[in-house]
């Protein structure tokens, strides 16, 4: 299952430059997460400094 970002998240872009494969992008008001990309580690939720990334509940 695929991390995703919640409403928290302030476009910073730290996610995105530490995902290592590339599936974060900025979408509309908050960076997205490509669920068929996502590998899953868990560095981006690391990452933010928000804690706006999570794994679905």
């Amino acid at each position: 299952m695929a991390y995703v970002i919640s409403d928290d998240c302030v476009c910073c872009g730290t996610c995105a430059d530490e995902c290592p494969v590339g599936a974060i992008s900025e979408g509309d008001g908050k960076y997205v997460i490509d669920a068929d990309s996502c590998v899953e580690c868990g560095t981006c939720a690391g990452a933010c400094p928000n804690e706006a990334i999570s794994l679905p509940e």
